[in-house]
């Protein structure tokens, strides 16, 4: 960690606005949280940066190592956790950070074979947490070298924690928003499709969705491109392209 406090308040400044930055830009969920861990290993100068996210998806939910710059292959296997497990399980339960002088002595810190390895020596972990207290995650920071961590120290860190937690669950809203209007788009597809073929071809609705699911299947594309080459053939005016436009692809 750095030790001169202006030093450090201006990298965690910069820190912040990086993070700040990526809550308004369109990265994808996994280059987000491989800045997240990169900026905050720069700027805190820790040896090992990780970031842990709950997955309520499983049954019970667990926490799961979702990014880190450490390209180690002992710490970059796929771990998880329950929530109750742990540091990062402490951190989620106490909704608070902890702070380990020494990995190797301390009876919550379960991985000690792998902190060996790594010769990690101190750590602290920051929950992820939103404007409404809730926790979705778990920053954690090892240094090399025996370090006791500040208050200012781990202030800064929640700050940034806290900022990243909020550029996590704006990320996701956005990916959520393009899937469900990428589906609304593909149903008014598939709609249009379906009257032509009933105008042309004199189906009912049914017939003409089971067209396009025919055709789908046999050609090996979406629903959404047979959708898509109805239409277009429809432009074009000469409905007879439409078998030539399926074409199963040869590649």
């Amino acid at each position: 960690m750095k030790k001169n406090d202006q030093d450090t308040y201006d990298g965690y400044i910069k820190a912040l606005t990086d993070i700040s930055r990526a809550i308004t830009s369109e990265l994808f969920l996994e280059d987000l949280l491989k800045l997240i861990v990169m900026v905050t290993a720069k700027v805190t100068g820790v040896e090992i940066c990780s970031l842990w996210l709950i997955d309520e998806n499983s049954k019970p939910p667990q926490i799961r190592l979702k990014a880190t710059q450490s390209i180690d292959p002992e710490y970059v296997k796929d771990r998880s956790l329950n929530l109750d497990e742990g540091v990062v399980g402490y951190v989620v339960t106490n909704k608070r950070p902890i702070t380990i002088k020494n990995v190797l002595r301390s009876k919550r810190f379960k991985e000690k074979e792998m902190a060996r390895k790594l010769a990690l020596a101190s750590m602290v972990g920051v929950p992820l947490k939103l404007k409404d207290e809730k926790i979705i995650g778990v920053l954690n920071c090892f240094t090399a070298v025996p370090h006791s961590f500040t208050r200012t120290e781990i202030n800064l860190l929640t700050a940034v924690s806290n900022q990243a937690a909020l550029a996590i669950m704006n990320t996701e809203l956005m990916l959520k928003t393009k899937v469900i209007q990428e589906e609304l788009e593909t149903r008014k597809l598939i709609e249009r499709a379906k009257e032509i073929l009933i105008r042309r071809r004199g189906l009912n609705v049914d017939s003409a969705f089971r067209w396009i699911q025919k055709r789908s299947m046999d050609s090996r594309k979406s629903m959404r491109a047979v959708a898509e080459a109805i239409l277009l053939s429809e432009d074009l005016g000469y409905y007879s392209s439409i078998p030539h436009a399926l074409k199963k692809d040869s590649t």
